[in-house]
């Protein structure tokens, strides 16, 4: 598995993630979501980079034009619900793409721990195409890991996959690495913190995604 993290390079990004975590910012869902679906297109556009392309004749009012566009077949993929606005920046770009939705959660029991849940999803084959999955949050690894494990299972194995992370722990870019290695991924972050509280929350982090850009639950 490949690691690329867009923050170690100075961009309009780092300003974006800068304006999610600030605490004063977020009271502003409306912004916050925005910000997440602007990381989404900036993902989509480095990713586009990594796609295969041919060139291709198109008819112009005066004339032929020779343009290079991507040949895959794109399915991008969200865990739901954090992951949504993330889901609709990388689909601005990638406006073509099949969707998938998966919804995850942590049941936790009278001790605080906690499995994982996958109770719905509603996804087209992946067999062969190539899947963007988009989750705002990378705290331990484990929703993803199951999340894309689930996918290949039912769904059919993609010719490669992108999972877009904007904020992911050390212990879970290491959790990946474990469980997805030799797998055809690229695990894409904007910045990766050091700590994970007891509860599996990432320090510093940016708190609840899901609450911040759609209210909190019960």
């Amino acid at each position: 598995m490949k690691l690329i993290n867009l923050g170690e390079t100075n961009s309009i990004l780092n300003k974006f993630i800068a304006q999610m975590r600030d605490i004063e910012i977020q009271k502003d869902s409306l912004r916050f979501r925005r910000n997440l679906e602007r990381t989404g297109e900036i993902f989509a556009y480095e990713i586009s980079k990594k796609l295969a392309y041919t060139t291709k004749d198109v008819e112009t009012p005066l004339g032929i034009a020779q343009c290079s566009t991507h040949d895959n077949d794109i399915v991008i993929g969200t865990i739901l619900r954090a992951g949504l606005p993330l889901h609709n920046g990388i689909l601005n770009f990638f406006d073509d793409a099949q969707n998938a939705f998966v919804a995850a959660y942590r049941k936790y029991d009278k001790e605080g721990n906690f499995e994982i849940r996958t109770e719905y999803a509603s996804t087209p084959t992946l067999e062969g195409k190539t899947l963007i999955l988009a989750d705002t949050m990378l705290a331990t690894g484990s929703s993803l890991q199951i999340v894309y494990e689930r996918l290949c299972s039912d769904y059919g194995k993609p010719e490669y996959t992108h999972l877009v992370c904007p904020i992911a722990s050390q212990y879970a870019v290491e959790h990946v690495k474990k469980h997805l290695r030799g797998e055809r991924i690229t695990l894409w972050v904007a910045a990766i913190d050091e700590e994970l509280t007891t509860h599996s929350y990432i320090v510093p982090g940016l708190g609840d995604a899901g609450d911040l850009a759609y209210g909190c639950k019960i």
